[in-house]
């Protein structure tokens, strides 16, 4: 299995994790707020079981070989390991940390690159106790979440010597920002959506500082203030921070270079002003300044700052644009010979195109779908109009805002479909119509303009029909409605949308979900995890299809929710392309369940990869899959949302 994670840039609200940490003792203390996102750059590896040790092999940023790590799998070898300090502390700190939690054998990673810089302020320490981390969770399947993975990092890296903040390890939500909240000995964790490409430049300054000597001075002047300097470290690292860590995520989030450039140079100007007197002889910082009054980068930047600890590490710059990047990094390499990482935070892909399976035989509606193919059973909309269900299914998908619709049918329905969308009436029934119904035959036409049909002449199961979109999806996320399935929402947001507002918050694959008694699981798939926002978003930790009530009493609840109650799919996805990875690898080599090809164990290797966000969507689903859900949904369909 190959793995990939990259550093952390702090863009903004140093050193407030640890100072936000203070409030356990004085709750005058602001809380702490930071923005941060990871890098480009990171750490590359391929990781695989091992019965007995721990085996860390690395190449660094200069492309050395480190010596071969090993060790025991042994909780008392670990400790030792992490407690010596050293580049491979981290990785024993964090196995140590995984054996004291989870049963589980040994694990070998080879870090076959490293482009990423170290002791540099990008948390390249974090990166190794996150990608050690991330290896346990997925070889083991140990079902932790991002935040998990985040969580357990941490212990691993203060095992060892190193007294990291609670931000370091946020680079375990990849390349994308994130807004982390510190009370105490919680954290919050929100992803900031980015609307425009923004360009930053990450400058190593090639000078050095003393972050043990930073965090030493600081740490002085809490948790109750003495002095005047004291109050002014407080002021800065709490009410100041919070202000422009506020106004940055809103920039952030209207791709506003010019406001976020602003910012940083505000926060500069504020750090140097009330903490740079707490530590003079390491954050006066000659050389960062040197960078940030660089007369010829004036007309390319909106403005910059120190990351990290701050001093003469790193900086960060934020340029106009991507042409006004190159030529800065041009510049100050050539000038000021320092090295530079460029950096793009990019907005998340739109998902345009939705996938609807409608080619199964409808074995439980057998005699009537031999007739009548069932996603073209009547209902009754909340508009009164008698239509077939793949119809309402559609108009679903497009009322979200998907641009293109793929119905995946078998070849011999095709006509049948495109009579719906595709055909007009004959002229002499279109005039029987009234005037209404012909503006609906055009409605009608301009939805069948937004539809392609694709073929599945063989049924093999549920994860085979999906696949059979892969072509036509391409390289883009997408959304998947199940075609047996109605939905109806509770409020002026259709279930669809209520998905995708959170697929383009946080740029995840996206499950819909819903409340179910535990008596009724035996006929859905269900999800388990923990919740991101209480009974509205959840971080998924395992899929399950179709469990006995017994199973998913003991495995699959949810903490704060009724003991009666299971989280079910609601039979809405939305999903990045990468699943038909899994399901192509599936049907080559002919991995089957209940003899088909199934999605449901893609899915979970898909949360494994790259996670998984579950939305209790308010709404309500109406199955047609049975005579008696298909009787209740003709009843109730026709008053829903």
């Amino acid at each position: 299995m190959k793995l990939f994670v990259p550093g952390r840039i702090c863009l903004f609200g140093e050193h407030s994790d640890w100072a936000g940490g203070y409030r356990r003792i004085n709750a005058e203390i602001e809380k702490g707020h930071t923005i941060i996102s990871g890098t480009n750059q990171g750490l590359h590896a391929e990781v695989r079981p091992h019965p007995t040790k721990l085996i860390f092999k690395s190449v660094l940023e200069d492309g050395a070989s480190v010596e071969p790590f090993e060790v025991v799998m042994e909780p008392e070898a670990l400790l030792a390991a992490a407690q010596k300090g050293g580049f491979h502390s981290y990785a024993a700190g964090v196995a140590y940390q995984v054996m004291t939690h989870y049963r589980v054998r040994g694990l070998e990673i080879e870090n076959e690159l490293t482009d990423l810089p170290v002791k540099k302020g990008l948390s390249s320490s974090a990166a190794v106790c996150v990608l050690v981390a991330r290896a346990f969770n997925r070889v083991y399947d140990l079902k932790l979440t991002i935040r998990g993975e985040m969580e357990l990092a941490y212990l691993g890296e203060i095992t060892t010597p190193s007294r990291c903040g609670r931000l370091d390890q946020g680079c375990a939500y990849g390349n994308r920002p994130i807004v982390m909240t510190f009370d105490g000995d919680r954290i919050d964790v929100k992803e900031v959506p980015v609307s425009k490409d923004l360009h930053l430049i990450i400058v190593d300054l090639q000078a050095e500082k003393d972050t043990r000597e930073i965090l030493n001075r600081l740490n002085r002047c809490y948790p109750f203030p003495e002095t005047d300097l004291h109050r002014g470290v407080q002021t800065c690292l709490g009410p100041v921070n919070a202000r422009i860590v506020n106004a940055a995520a809103d920039a952030l989030r209207r791709g506003d270079a010019a406001e976020l450039g602003a910012l940083m140079t505000d926060a500069q100007t504020e750090f140097d002003r009330h903490v740079r007197p707490a530590c003079p002889s390491q954050l006066t910082a000659p050389v960062l300044h040197k960078l940030l009054d660089y007369a010829p980068l004036k007309s390319l930047i909106h403005g910059g700052k120190g990351v990290g600890s701050q001093g003469d590490g790193s900086a960060q710059l934020i340029a106009r644009d991507a042409d006004t990047q190159a030529q800065a990094i041009t510049i100050i390499e050539r000038d000021l010979d320092m090295k530079c990482l460029p950096l793009v935070l990019r907005p998340g892909r739109r998902v345009r195109k939705a996938v609807i399976p409608a080619a199964g035989f409808g074995t439980r509606l057998f005699p009537a779908t031999k007739a009548v193919k069932k996603e073209l059973f009547p209902v009754i909309g909340r508009d009164g109009r008698a239509k077939p269900v793949i119809l309402a299914i559609v108009e679903e998908a497009i009322s979200a805002g998907i641009e293109e619709v793929g119905i995946i049918v078998q070849g011999t329905d095709r006509e049948l479909f495109e009579e719906i969308f595709c055909t007009p009436p004959p002229i002499e029934n279109f005039n029987k119509l009234s005037r209404e119904n012909q503006q609906y035959c055009k409605y009608l036409m301009e939805i069948g303009n937004r539809i392609t049909f694709l073929s599945q002449d063989v049924q093999e199961g549920f994860g085979h029909a999906v696949y059979c979109a892969h072509a036509w999806v391409g390289n883009e996320p997408f959304m998947l409605l199940l075609g047996d399935h109605l939905y109806g929402s509770d409020t002026n947001v259709s279930c669809a949308r209520q998905l995708l507002d959170v697929y383009e918050r946080t740029g995840q694959n996206v499950v819909g979900v819903k409340h179910t008694p535990i008596a009724d699981v035996q006929a859905f798939g269900c999800v388990t995890g923990t919740w991101e926002e209480p009974n509205a978003v959840l971080s998924v930790s395992e899929f399950y299809e179709k469990p006995t009530p017994e199973y998913a009493a003991q495995h699959l609840q949810v903490e704060g929710m009724d003991p009666k109650e299971i989280l079910t799919v609601f039979g809405q996805y939305v999903m990045n392309s990468k699943i038909f990875d899994f399901l192509e690898e599936h049907i080559r080599l002919n991995i089957r369940e209940r003899g088909e090809f199934q999605l449901t164990s893609c899915l979970d290797r898909l949360r494994q990869e790259e996670g998984f966000s579950g939305v209790v969507v308010r709404g309500r689903r109406f199955d047609i899959g049975s005579p008696d859900a298909y009787r209740q949904t003709l009843w109730d369909f026709r008053d829903a949302g």
